[in-house]
């Protein structure tokens, strides 16, 4: 039986760097959040009610669900108005391939995100694309947390 691997931990990847006495020290990363894709047509329609993010070539839907879960769930659509079926594809990969980036680093733990395929998200620059993407879910999360923060308004008097 092998002895384990001081530069491996079960908890997820970390780095280590020699201590001054060849000892090691291990400093865990912070945890990547999990992401799920939402399915049902009721988390669709649930994440059009709340708050949106126009921003370029996509708009961008935001729901905080009010569990406690570390979860992040992601959908993504597009309209005929995109165009057909092969222009509307190339869309929604192009926007998980962005998501896949961007919401790790930009998501708020326990919301639900739609992204929405507008017209030019087939033939949008990839940089621009990227940009479009980080400034809504951005904006979405000072929202988010401005109206975490916010207080109760008083509708008692």
């Amino acid at each position: 039986m092998s002895e384990p691997d001081p530069g491996k931990s079960d908890t997820g990847p970390c780095k280590t760097s020699k201590a001054p006495q060849g000892a090691f020290v291990v400093s865990e990363s912070p945890p990547t959040p999990v992401i799920h894709r939402l399915t049902r047509r009721a988390d669709f329609l649930l994440a059009a009610g709340a708050a949106s993010q126009p921003r370029g070539a996509v708009v961008v839907q935001m729901r905080a669900r009010g569990d406690d879960s570390a979860v992040i769930r992601v959908g993504f659509t597009a309209s005929k108005r995109v165009g057909g079926a092969v222009l509307r594809n190339r869309a929604k990969r192009r926007l998980r391939e962005a998501v896949r980036a961007l919401v790790p680093v930009h998501g708020v733990p326990g919301s639900d995100y739609v992204f929405i395929a507008r017209p030019g998200t087939p033939a949008r620059p990839w940089e621009r694309l990227l940009d479009d993407v980080k400034s809504a879910l951005i904006r979405l999360a000072a929202k988010s947390s401005s109206a975490a923060s916010a207080p109760e308004p008083d509708t008692h008097s």
